[in-house]
């Protein structure tokens, strides 16, 4: 029988390229989404994979939208928490609503979907949990003080949730991707574009694919031994 996978943020950007690789591998992929209508039906279209919308930064809604997963796709074995947003400001200008929209999404969204599939991945002794932090949670971002701080707590989760996953089979891993040419990154003056390029030494933008070929590896029975870890992806532009 496929192992199920869910993908949040999973029908945009490299959550979009993360549930298609996963179900051209042979998984049966549910993708969440936020609020893009008109973008998770074009996704659905495209790819047959079935859509499920709410809020990651709402507990009860996560709870609800995992159990309609699990009643219509099957027990989630793989969650890949790629869903975040950014609300960006200099911090002296940074607002409340600001820090904690990014906050709630990007940190507690990560305890909101982990927590009710816990026990079913604890009692069938099987789990994968990936999360899909950055860059910027590793050294930082001027402009980025919420969303660093985010990532970074993504971070500190995956190490501690890793210990107790580890003896009921539970990997839990991240992800730091760098600059990666999604429709958001390309969208910025190609001048920016370029600076930014400028500083990773391989000399070009990340693929989102790149990013879904690792997460295929670390949800895969070969990378049961890898667990607690954070894989750098970015080009060189920062070695942690």
């Amino acid at each position: 029988m496929s192992r199920v996978a869910l993908v949040t943020g999973g029908s945009r950007g490299i959550g979009a390229a993360i549930s298609k690789a996963l179900k051209a591998a042979g998984y049966k992929v549910a993708a969440n989404y936020a609020g893009n209508d008109e973008a998770a039906a074009a996704f659905k279209a495209e790819t047959g994979i079935p859509v499920f919308k709410w809020s990651v930064a709402d507990y009860e809604a996560c709870a609800a939208g995992i159990a309609k997963v699990e009643a219509e796709v099957g027990p989630v074995d793989v969650l890949v928490n790629n869903a975040g947003i950014t609300r960006d400001a200099m911090f002296h200008k940074m607002t409340p609503a600001q820090w904690k929209e990014v906050i709630d999404t990007n940190l507690s969204g990560v305890f909101n979907m982990t927590h009710p599939l816990w026990t079913g991945m604890r009692d069938r002794k099987f789990g994968r949990v990936i999360t899909i932090s950055s860059i910027n949670g590793q050294k930082g971002q001027m402009g980025q003080a919420n969303y660093s701080a985010a990532k970074a707590g993504d971070l500190g989760f995956t190490k501690a949730l890793a210990q107790e996953g580890a003896k009921a089979g539970i990997t839990v891993n991240a992800i730091c991707p760098g600059y990666i040419a999604t429709d958001m990154v390309m969208a910025v003056p190609e001048k920016v574009r370029e600076a930014i390029i400028g500083q990773i030494p391989v000399g070009r933008l990340g693929e989102a694919d790149e990013i879904a070929r690792a997460v295929l590896f670390l949800a895969s029975d070969e990378g049961g031994f890898i667990t607690g870890s954070t894989l750098t992806i970015n080009g060189g532009q920062y070695l942690a």
